[in-house]
């Protein structure tokens, strides 16, 4: 690839998130984001000042579109039962295929080992147990709950990913929600083996 003399910083944290993504983040480095990018692993050093910098601004650039996906996902959602799986299984369709997923846990693996970076993790938890609080009135807790099998249901949908990820999510999401809202639930298990 020829040598760039520019390109915008989030273009390259975009382009290591990719590679961290697609080969862990051990595979990081100035030369293989330089061969990805075109620019010269000198260029990189400039911008990030070490491999650590540019790996957390790539973390920090995924968290900054997540929390805004969310907080557009938030501000769209109905204040029902409904509105809350609508909410998850809509964030649920980032995912993308089962590869993709696996290789996201590679990278949350990242977030889980930074103190910061665990932290804004919270705040974000929080802040969408919230907002779906919100969706279940009297019931203090739903939104936790929900976050909480959201997350289950993404780990097994991983084991049995035989049909859209947003559809796993929202059949179990409404199993929850219509306990929590005193209504039937359905008989049949969202995931099957």
């Amino acid at each position: 690839m020829a040598r760039r003399r520019s390109l915008p910083d989030d273009r390259i944290l975009e382009i290591t998130l990719a590679l961290m993504h697609r080969l862990g983040p051990q595979a990081v480095t100035f030369a293989a984001v330089a061969a990805e990018t075109g620019l010269s692993g000198a260029t990189l050093v400039q911008r990030f000042g070490s491999k650590p910098a540019m790996i957390r601004a790539a973390l920090d650039l995924a968290w900054t579109r997540l929390e805004t996906a969310t907080a557009e996902a938030i501000a769209a959602c109905q204040p029902t039962p409904e509105g809350a799986v609508a909410l998850l299984a809509g964030l649920s369709q980032g995912y993308g295929d089962i590869d993709s997923y696996a290789d996201g846990l590679m990278v949350l693996r990242e977030d889980l080992r930074d103190p910061e970076l665990r932290a804004r993790g919270t705040r974000w938890g929080n802040g969408l147990a919230a907002a779906i609080d919100r969706c279940f009135p009297g019931q203090p807790g739903a939104g936790r709950l929900m976050i909480t099998q959201w997350q289950g249901a993404l780990i097994w949908w991983g084991f049995a990913p035989d049909r859209p990820i947003d559809r796993v999510v929202a059949e179990e999401l409404g199993s929850l929600a219509g306990l929590l809202a005193g209504r039937p639930v359905p008989a049949e298990p969202a995931v099957r083996g």
